[in-house]
C-alpha cells in the first residue's frame, strides 16, 4: 500500500526523518517496500496566469501568449497545447528553470517569435506518465508561488507491505495510529461530520442475508454538478496512492477507501429499479461488470441487485448496467460492511482482485460505515453540489462482531518476553492502541476497538506489547536446551538416506505445491475424487494434488522449455484423496525421467532413458534396504500410463506398493510432451522398511558356475524362475540373467533366456558330479513347473 508523508502528517505530527520513519515501521510489523519522492527533480517552475492569447502569424498550431508570474512585466510564451486559454492557471518554467531529465529552459524564438519560458503539462513536471494538455490549476491558485510549494512536492510516497492479519492498517489513518504510538504523538482523527438532509428521496434496501451483510448504510444525492472537476489537492493525494483521477464520483470514493479504509460504490440512481436487495445470486446468473467481463454466478456469491437484476457484485466490483457515467447527476451511494468468510476467495475464482475486494476479505471495521459515507457525502456535496436524502440504515447488530475482553497476564508478559516491564508502562502501551483495559488481581481484561479484530487471544496481545517496547530492544538470550540420546529404530530407513541415493543416481529433488490444476489431475487420476480448495490462491491452484506427477510434469515443462535435454526428478510428500467424503493424507515418493540414461561423451554412444532404467533406480532403493527379494513387479494397468510399458509395485504378501511406466501416448499433447517421460510413484512407509544385516561368515571353499540357456513362455516372467531356484537350492548362492534372446530357432511364442549360476557350499568343495545332479535335478523341475526347456 501506498502512503505520503504529507497526508500521514494530517493525523499524526511527527518530527523523524523519513528513515527513522521506514526503519520504525518495518520493526513494528508493517515492513516497507520502498521509498521514493513525490515528484522527480525540478526548479524554477512557478504558478502563471494567462493574460492573452494571440494566433501565432507562422504557425497555425502555435500560439502567442501574455503569462503573469506575479511580477511587473508578464512573459512573452510561445504555446502549441490546445487548452491554452485567457485566465487559465498554470504551471510555468521560466528562463533558468531545469525540468526533470536536466532539460534546461533558455530564452528562444520559435518561427521568428520570443518565447522567454514554457508553460507545462503534468508529463513535462514528471507527474504522470501522458498527458493531452496543459495541466490546469485551480482559478485561486497564487500567482507566482513556486509549484513544488503549492503542490507540496516535496514529499516521500512509502510503499508499505501488509500481513493478511493487519487490514486495520490499510488506510493512511490506520497506518497514521500506528505513527502515533512508536512517536507517543497523538493521533487527530478526522472530526466527525453532521450530514443534513435537503430533500426526503429515499431508496428501500432490503437485507436477504444478514449474516452476509449485517450493515448496509445509504444516500440519495439529487442534482450532481456533471461538470464539476475533482480538486487539484484531491488529485494529488490520489496520484501519490497510485490512483489516477477519473472524475468526483469516482475519486470521492478512492478518497475515502485511502483515508479511512472503508470502500463504497455509487450506483447510477435512474438506472435502479425498485428496491435495492442484498441476497445471494441465482444459479447461472450473470452479471456484466465494470471491466466489461460478464461473469456467470453462483449461490455462494453474494450480490446487490435491484427488483430486475444484479447491479454490483458485493465487496468485489460494481456492474455496468447502475454504473455511474458522465451525464449522472443522481446518484445513491453505498457504504456496507460485509463479513469477511463471505467475499474472502470469491473475487480470485473470477480471476478478479480489486481495492475494495482486498480490504472486505481481510475485514474492514464494522463502525467505520457511518463515519465512511459521511465523508464521503461531506466532500462531494463540496465539489459537485447536490441535495442530499436522510440515511437509509438497515442494521442487524445481532450479526455484526463482537469485541470480547482478553485476559492478559502480567507475569506471562515478562515469561514470554525475557524482559521487567512496569505495569503503568503495559497500560500506557494498551491505552495507546486504542484498547479499553479493566485490572483485576492477577490480570488484565483487554478489549480491541473495532477496528483490531486481529485481537483474539493473550499471545495476540503480547506481540502488541512487543512490537511498541521494539523487537530490537528484547534481550538476546541464549536458551538452554538438554539434549538425550534416544535409541534409533534400526528397522527404518532414514528419508535422507534415500534421498542420497536417488541424487547419487542422476535425478534432483523437486518441491512443488501441494494444490494443483484440477484439469490435470483429471488426466493423470480420473477415477479419483479430489478436494476442493475453499479459498484457492488461483484458480490453476483449486485442488489438493491426488498425485505428486501434476507438480513434477509442470516443473518438468519448464526445465525442457530452458534447452534441459535431461530431466530426472525425485519429491517426497503428500498426496491427499477423499475416501467416503474423509480427506485423506498419505506420504509417497515420486519420481520423473526424460531424456539420455548418460552423459554424452565419446567413448559410448547415447541413448534414451527407458522403462528398464528406471525399474532399476527402483530396486536400488530396495537393495539399498536389503529387502529386493520382498518384492516384485508385476504387469499392471494405469489411466495416466502406457498399457505395454506399465508396472505395478507389490510386496510377496500382496499388498500395493506403486506404479512405475511410461506417461502413456494419449496424454503427451496435453502435457506438452515431445519424447518419452517415465514416471514412478510409490508409498513412502513401504519404501523406508529396511532389513537389518545379519552376519554371515564366507566360504573359503571356490564357487562354480553353469550357464544354462532355457527355452520358455514369452510372457513368463523370469523373476519367476529366479524366486524359486533361491528359494529351494541353497547352494546356487547367485542367479544372473545375461542374456534374452527371440528370433531364429527360437519357435514363436517362446524365448530363450540365459541364466548364470554360481554355486558354493560352505562345508566343502563341490565336485563335478554334485554340481551336474543338482543342474539336472533343476532342469527337470523347471521342465514341470514352468515348461522350461534346455536349449540346444
Amino acid at each position: 500500500m501506498l502512503v505520503n508523508e504529507a497526508w500521514l502528517k494530517e493525523f499524526v505530527c511527527y518530527t523523524i526523518t523519513t528513515n527513522e520513519l521506514t526503519k520504525k515501521l518495518t520493526m513494528a510489523g508493517l515492513e516497507v517496500d520502498s521509498v521514493e519522492a513525490a515528484a522527480a527533480e525540478f526548479s524554477g517552475v512557478v504558478v502563471g496566469e494567462v493574460l492573452a492569447v494571440e494566433p501565432h502569424p507562422n504557425a497555425d498550431k502555435l500560439k502567442l501568449c501574455k503569462v503573469s508570474i506575479g511580477e511587473s512585466m508578464p512573459l512573452d510564451i510561445v504555446c502549441g497545447a490546445s487548452n491554452v486559454r485567457v485566465h487559465l492557471h498554470i504551471p510555468v518554467a521560466i528562463v533558468g528553470a531545469v525540468l526533470p531529465g536536466d532539460f534546461k529552459i533558455k530564452p528562444s524564438t520559435l518561427r521568428g517569435e520570443p518565447s522567454n519560458g514554457m508553460l507545462c503539462s503534468e508529463q513535462e513536471l514528471g507527474l504522470a506518465d501522458a498527458a493531452d494538455g496543459l495541466m490546469e490549476l485551480p482559478s485561486d491558485a497564487p500567482v507566482g508561488v513556486d509549484i513544488r510549494e503549492y503542490l507540496q512536492l516535496n514529499d516521500t510516497i512509502v510503499e508499505v507491505d501488509l500481513t493478511p492479519n493487519r487490514a486495520d492498517c490499510l488506510s493512511v489513518e490506520g497506518v497514521a495510529r500506528e505513527i502515533a504510538c512508536f512517536v507517543e504523538q497523538p493521533f487527530v482523527s478526522q472530526k466527525p461530520v453532521v450530514i443534513e438532509s435537503s430533500i426526503d428521496d429515499v431508496i428501500n434496501v432490503v437485507v436477504d442475508a444478514p449474516d452476509d451483510c449485517p450493515r448496509y448504510l445509504g444516500r440519495v444525492i439529487k442534482g450532481l454538478d456533471r461538470t464539476a472537476a475533482t480538486p487539484i489537492w484531491m488529485q494529488e493525494k490520489l496520484r501519490r496512492c497510485g490512483q489516477r483521477s477519473l472524475g468526483p464520483l469516482i475519486d470521492v470514493t478512492n478518497y475515502v477507501l485511502i483515508e479511512l479504509g472503508q470502500p463504497l460504490h455509487a450506483f447510477d440512481l435512474n438506472k435502479i429499479s425498485g428496491d435495492i436487495v442484498v441476497r445471494r445470486a441465482k444459479a447461472k446468473e450473470t452479471l456484466a461488470l465494470l471491466n466489461e467481463e460478464t461473469i456467470e454466478l453462483d449461490e455462494e456469491v453474494l450480490v446487490i441487485a435491484d427488483n430486475q437484476q444484479a447491479l454490483a457484485f458485493a465487496g468485489v466490483m460494481g456492474g455496468e448496467s447502475s454504473a455511474v457515467d458522465d451525464d449522472t447527476t443522481d446518484i445513491f451511494l453505498e457504504c456496507a460492511f460485509f463479513t469477511p468468510i463471505t467475499i474472502a476467495g470469491k473475487s480470485r475464482n473470477f480471476g478478479l482482485h480489486t481495492d475494495a475486494s482486498h480490504r472486505f476479505e481481510r475485514g474492514v471495521d464494522p463502525e467505520l460505515s457511518y463515519r465512511a459515507l459521511d465523508r464521503a457525502v461531506e466532500l462531494l456535496t463540496n465539489i459537485a453540489g447536490g441535495e442530499v436524502g436522510p440515511l437509509t440504515d438497515t442494521t442487524n447488530k445481532a450479526k455484526l462482531p463482537k469485541n470480547v475482553a482478553v485476559p492478559f497476564r502480567h507475569e506471562r508478559l515478562q515469561r514470554v518476553l525475557g524482559i521487567e516491564l512496569d505495569e503503568n508502562k503495559v497500560e500506557t502501551y494498551l491505552k495507546s492502541l486504542g484498547m479499553a483495559v479493566e485490572k483485576s488481581a492477577n490480570q488484565w481484561l483487554v478489549t480491541a476497538p473495532s477496528y483490531r479484530f486481529d485481537i483474539a487471544i493473550e499471545a495476540d496481545l503480547i506481540e502488541e506489547i512487543a512490537r511498541l517496547y521494539g523487537y530490537d530492544n528484547l534481550p538476546q538470550n541464549s536458551l538452554n536446551i538438554s539434549g538425550s540420546l534416544t535409541s534409533v529404530n534400526e528397522t527404518t530407513q532414514p528419508l535422507d538416506r534415500i534421498k542420497d541415493l536417488l541424487v547419487d543416481l542422476g535425478y534432483q529433488e523437486a518441491i512443488t505445491y501441494s494444490f494443483t490444476d484440477e484439469a490435470a489431475l483429471k488426466l493423470l487420476t480420473p477415477d479419483a475424487e479430489v478436494y476442493q480448495l475453499k479459498n484457492p490462491i488461483s484458480s490453476d491452484l483449486s485442488v489438493m494434488r491426488t498425485t505428486l506427477w501434476a507438480g513434477l510434469l509442470k516443473a518438468m515443462d519448464l526445465n525442457i522449455k530452458r534447452h534441459e535435454e535431461t530431466v530426472r526428478f525425485f519429491e517426497t510428500g503428500l498426496r491427499f484423496t477423499l475416501e467416503n467424503g474423509e480427506l485423506q493424507q498419505e506420504q509417497m515418493l515420486s519420481m520423473l525421467s526424460t531424456g539420455k540414461a548418460q552423459p554424452e561423451q565419446w567413448g559410448e554412444s547415447t541413448r534414451a532413458i527407458d522403462f528398464y532404467d528406471v525399474k532399476h533406480d527402483v530396486e536400488s532403493i530396495l537393495s539399498l534396504n536389503g529387502v529386493a527379494a520382498d518384492y516384485q513387479f508385476e504387469s499392471a494397468l494405469h489411466d495416466a500410463l502406457h498399457p505395454g510399458q506399465t508396472a505395478e509395485l507389490v510386496t510377496n504378501t500382496g499388498e500395493h506398493v506403486g506404479y512405475v511406466g511410461l506417461l502413456h501416448p494419449t496424454l503427451e499433447s496435453d502435457f506438452d510432451v515431445k519424447k518419452p517421460v517415465y514416471l514412478v510413484e510409490l508409498k513412502l512407509s513401504c519404501l523406508q522398511t529396511k532389513h537389518i544385516p545379519v552376519f554371515e561368515s564366507v566360504s573359503k571353499y571356490p564357487s562354480v558356475r553353469r550357464d544354462l540357456a532355457l527355452i520358455v513362455a514369452e510372457k513368463l516372467h523370469v523373476n519367476n524362475i529366479v524366486d524359486y531356484i533361491y528359494k529351494e537350492y541353497s547352494l546356487i548362492r547367485e542367479v544372473v540373467v545375461f542374456d534374452l534372446y527371440q528370433g531364429k530357432g527360437i519357435e514363436t511364442g517362446r524365448k530363450s533366456v540365459a541364466l548364470g549360476l554360481i554355486l558354493q557350499d560352505k562345508s566343502k568343495t563341490l565336485v563335478e558330479q554334485e554340481v551336474e545332479e543338482l543342474i539336472q535335478e533343476l532342469l527337470e523341475k523347471l521342465k514341470k513347473l514352468f515348461n522350461a526347456q534346455l536349449r540346444e
